[in-house]
């Protein structure tokens, strides 16, 4: 979020009045949220289904690879009670994934081990210690959640020790076969499923309604759309096809009066309430970080207990540990992205023009994607945060979108140990001896040819032609996230009715009129900037209902601000 001395640059998407407004009268929504749809492709055709999205037109999910032969094994297991560990990673994908199909497990008749990666007991995914806890309960069938895709080396160890290995995971396949009993990864080259974008916590769900075909069993699987909402959101999966429609409707489970208690517990202490208007981002700035903090800052059992309470009085007292570790994890955040403003000022100056790499023996491993993600939304150019631990470096990257990060990355992996990660994120370890050629190395790949763009691009500019859209509107176009973005509006003209300084004295909140509409403004991290607003300014950002003010009340998150 920047506040400007000038009026904020920024340039609108091409408008088509007459489309926008054909498709609003065909539809129902307002010639703003029409303009978005045209801008995305949609037709009156199409757009209907866009905006209410079915959980009757799912893919089928019979073409998956390994999906009968997982839902047979888990039969066969249910029916004989047998001894299943179910294994997930220690995010938020990788937990609900685990509570899912452990809670099902459980219901429909095998003795359940639930447990979870530790970031700093084997690290990521299925590893040496992780095998060692498992086999201490003497399992008959290990379940891997969001992991185990290139974890070939201790899934034949158990398969050594007449272990059954089930794996769920959608991450990068190896050329190599995985020796296990079954794998559901919608990225295998011989899965002929039709959407590869769901997640594990997706994949979870579509196994367990495999399980109760199988079993002939009565199981509602609508009751984990709140898991899998939480999962795929918090994983920034693409909100597109199935996904939307999974998400749309585990929205509509995290609104209601009463939830599992767990998620309960969470919604009550994010300060959600029961029958408001819960959106992704709700997911992705509230409930999910609170959830992840304790994977972020070592065992993500806190999390996994959290999420399978059943007893509220213990669900209460799992979300009051999440919510201290969550604020442990915010302090050291704060502290951390300090140190490494500040070290990307003293090496750069306060406009680099071009890729930026810093490291601290005082970072914490958990905590280095989030702290990178700061950097970006700061200085604009890709960033990357190492934590040193003696000679080795544990690093996470994050980028602006016109860079591809994994291809940078690529040009400098000659001084990794490991590295790996996709377009926008990832993730490298390196020795500690070469963080100094990595920087200049990764500097020289990264060229910001005059600086970064600060140009914002808004989907709509509002005014005579395209009023402001109302809440009913947006919520359709809920969930806004990776692959259906939420849309930027400017409020050119915007009258400043009110102003003050909130959350600890670090953020503004705003009223501001904009012709007949009167809406809400949050500016993160622009309480200093409180006495420089002036009278008339030009807002820019996301709208959502302002959850505060409620009765169809709007606010805008800032992303500029300034003079108009």
């Amino acid at each position: 979020m920047t506040l400007h001395d000038v009026t904020p640059q920024y340039r609108v998407k091409p408008v088509d009045l007459a489309a926008a407004n054909e498709l609003a009268a065909k539809v129902g929504v307002g010639a703003a949220t029409a303009q978005v749809l045209v801008q995305r492709g949609l037709g009156p055709g199409d757009a209907g289904g866009f905006l209410e999205p079915k959980l009757a037109d799912l893919s089928d999910p019979e073409p998956m690879a390994d999906r009968s032969a997982a839902a047979e094994r888990l039969a066969h297991a249910c029916r004989r009670g047998e001894r299943v560990a179910i294994f997930g990673d220690y995010d938020v994908d990788g937990t609900t994934s685990a509570a899912i199909l452990a809670d099902a497990l459980e219901k429909l008749g095998a003795q359940v081990q639930a447990h979870a990666a530790n970031r700093f007991e084997g690290g990521y995914g299925f590893s040496d210690p992780a095998l060692e806890r498992i086999l201490a309960g003497n399992p008959q069938l290990i379940i891997t959640c969001d992991c185990g895709s290139a974890d070939h080396p201790r899934i034949a160890r158990a398969r050594e020790r007449g272990i059954d290995v089930i794996v769920v995971d959608h991450h990068l396949v190896p050329d190599e076969p995985l020796p296990a009993n079954a794998f559901l990864n919608p990225h295998r080259p011989d899965c002929a499923f039709a959407y590869a974008g769901l997640c594990s916590a997706g994949l979870a769900l579509s196994l367990v309604a495999g399980l109760r075909m199988a079993l002939g069993a009565r199981l509602d699987v609508r009751q984990y759309l709140d898991l899998v909402a939480l999962g795929t959101v918090a994983d920034v999966a693409p909100l597109d096809g199935d996904n939307r429609a999974l998400v749309r409707a585990g929205l509509r489970v995290l609104a209601a009066p009463r939830l599992r208690p767990g998620v309960q517990a969470l919604r009550d202490r994010a300060g959600l309430r029961a029958r408001q208007p819960i959106g992704a981002g709700e997911i992705a700035f509230r409930l999910a970080p609170r959830l992840n903090a304790p994977g972020r800052l070592g065992d993500a059992a806190l999390t996994l207990a959290l999420l399978r309470a059943r007893d509220p009085d213990e669900a209460r007292r799992l979300a009051q540990r999440v919510e201290e570790v969550n604020d442990e994890r915010k302090a050291v955040e704060r502290a951390m992205t300090e140190e490494a403003i500040a070290q990307v000022e003293a090496l750069w100056g306060r406009s680099p023009e071009h890729g930026i790499v810093v490291a601290s023996e005082r970072f914490h491993r958990g905590v280095v994607g989030i702290t990178a993600a700061r950097l970006v939304d700061r200085f604009g150019v890709p960033a990357v945060v190492v934590a040193l631990d003696g000679s080795s470096g544990h690093g996470s990257g994050r980028t602006p979108s016109a860079i591809d990060l994994h291809a940078a990355l690529s040009q400098c992996s000659t001084l990794f140990d490991r590295f790996g990660g996709h377009r926008a994120a990832a993730g490298v370890t390196l020795p500690a001896a070469r963080m100094a050629e990595f920087r200049e190395a990764f500097a020289a790949v990264t060229p910001i040819s005059g600086g970064p763009d600060t140009t914002l691009e808004v989907d709509v500019e509002l005014g005579d032609r395209f009023p402001m859209p109302t809440a009913r509107d947006l919520a359709r176009l809920e969930p806004m996230g990776h692959g259906n973005r939420a849309p930027v509006f400017a409020l050119p003209g915007a009258r400043v009715e009110d102003v003050r300084v909130v959350g600890d004295g670090q953020h503004l909140k705003l009223r501001l009129r904009h012709g007949d509409a009167v809406v809400g403004a949050f500016g993160a991290n622009l309480a200093h900037h409180v006495d420089s607003i002036g009278d008339e300014v030009t807002a820019v950002g996301t709208l959502k209902p302002d959850l505060w003010r409620g009765g169809g009340a709007l606010e805008i998150g800032l992303r500029a601000l300034g003079p108009c």
